[in-house]
Order: structure tokens, then sequence, then C-alpha cells
């Protein structure tokens, strides 16, 4: 008798791995849903931008200038880019922005240091900062009275900007009895400068000899009558006023 095939018994799959494919599946398709769900929502976007840290720079010239506008993706800013938009303003020193969620965005700008005012052409108080730039000093803000007026600097001088770096490298105190500096070039000194004293000292000097010299002009501002200090390759001190030689005669003696 021939012998009978017994049929091969087809293997059950096993359903695990297909359960656990769709469950991944329906996750993806779920954690898609949200994401267009939210960048769909208000909470994806820019509530408000708050700008703190500047005095001279207007809030409106420093929110143009980082292309920030309420409404916009809130992920989709780079901090990185802000900060180096907002760098390229000449008054800005260093910029911090910081984002918290939901939608709000805080940037902290800090603005070079003042070193000096100028008047305007037009009569306008300006405030000269370390970088050399000029703004127009607001109604709200107090003036230093212990900074030095420049007066007679055209705009585009880039002498002035020299002089600025330098006075903002000098201590304060070292510069509060200067009330106002003067472009004095010659052609030994192109960049000499003439400086007037609170205590009626006038001072010949350079800026780029300034930052070294000003520890001498504070010693004899102290110790001396008002005169004119002359400080470039050596340093000299005149008193307007000659010593009166009768003056150093002791009392009591014969002409």
């Amino acid at each position: 008798m021939p012998k009978s095939q017994i049929p091969v018994l087809k293997k059950n799959r096993p359903k695990g791995n297909t359960s656990r494919k769709i469950v991944i599946i329906l996750l993806l398709l779920f954690i898609v849903l949200l994401a267009v769900l939210f960048f769909r929502s208000s909470m994806s976007r820019i509530s408000a931008i708050e700008i703190t840290g500047n005095v001279y720079t207007a809030t409106s010239e420093l929110l143009e200038k980082s292309g920030l506008k309420e409404g916009e993706q809130f992920f989709g800013t780079s901090t990185a880019e802000v900060i180096e938009r907002l760098k390229t303003i000449k008054a800005i020193s260093t910029v911090t922005v910081d984002k918290k969620f939901p939608g709000i965005i805080h940037i902290k700008v800090q603005e070079y240091a003042t070193v000096a005012y100028e008047l305007g052409s037009d009569g306008t108080l300006k405030a000269i900062l370390a970088s050399g730039t000029s703004l127009t000093v607001p109604a709200t803000i107090g003036v230093a009275v212990e900074k030095p007026i420049l007066t007679q600097w055209k705009a585009d001088d880039p002498l002035k900007a020299k002089l600025s770096q330098t006075l903002a490298k000098i201590p304060n105190e070292l510069t509060t009895d200067i009330s106002e500096i003067i472009p004095n070039p010659t052609p030994s000194f192109p960049d000499q400068i003439r400086m007037y004293t609170k205590s009626q000292f006038e001072v010949i000097t350079t800026v780029s000899l300034l930052s070294d010299k000003v520890e001498y002009l504070n010693q004899v501002i102290e110790t001396e009558r008002p005169g004119k200090i002359t400080m470039l390759e050596a340093d000299t001190y005149v008193p307007f006023i000659p010593d009166d030689p009768e003056d150093d005669a002791e009392p009591g003696a014969s002409p």
C-alpha cells in the first residue's frame, strides 16, 4: 500500500512582533499629531519680548535689530543669531538672551561705559562711549559730572575713538579733575591734545601718552599751584603766577 503523506502544518507566526509594530506606528502618529497641534497653537509662538539694560540705545532699535517679532515661532529663533545681530550696534558691549517657555524671550544688553560728553552742532548733549560712539543723552538720564567734555572735535575724527578707548582704561579717580579736552595736533605730535582741569590747570599731552602720564598729572595738581603742565617726551610744569622772590624772604630781613 502506498504510504499516505501527512500534510505539513503551517507554523503559527508570533503575534507579538506585529502588535509591537502597530503600537510603535500608532505612537509615532500620535507624536506627529501632537507636534502639528502644538506648532499651530499660540503656545509655540513668541508672546513677549523683554529688553533691559539699554540706556542710550532705543528699545525699538534693539527690537528691530534683533529680528524678533511677537507671534513668530518660539523654537525657530536662534539665540546665537540674535546675539550676533545686536552686537553689530556699536554702542552694545555684551548681550545675553534667555528664552523662557512658553513664549517669553528676555534680552539683556550692556552698553559700553560712558567716558566723556560733547555738545552736538544742534546744542544737544551727547555721551561718548568707550567704543567711540556718540549718542544723544535722553532727558531722563542724569549726566556724570566727573566726566570731561570734548570740544572742537569733528564727528569723523578717528582720534576721538582712540581717545575714548584710552579714557576707558584709566581709573575714574584719575580723570575726575579733567573738565575739557580739545584736539591740538602738531607736525611732531599728530595726536596732541589740550586739557583743562577743574583745578585751573592747562595740560598739553597726547592721546597715546595720556594713560602713562595721568598719574604725574594728578601729583602736580595735588601739590602745586595752577599752571601749565606739559606731558610729552619730557614732563614740565610752569605756574601761571611766578613765584614772588619777596615771598621767599625771611620775615624781618633787610632789603
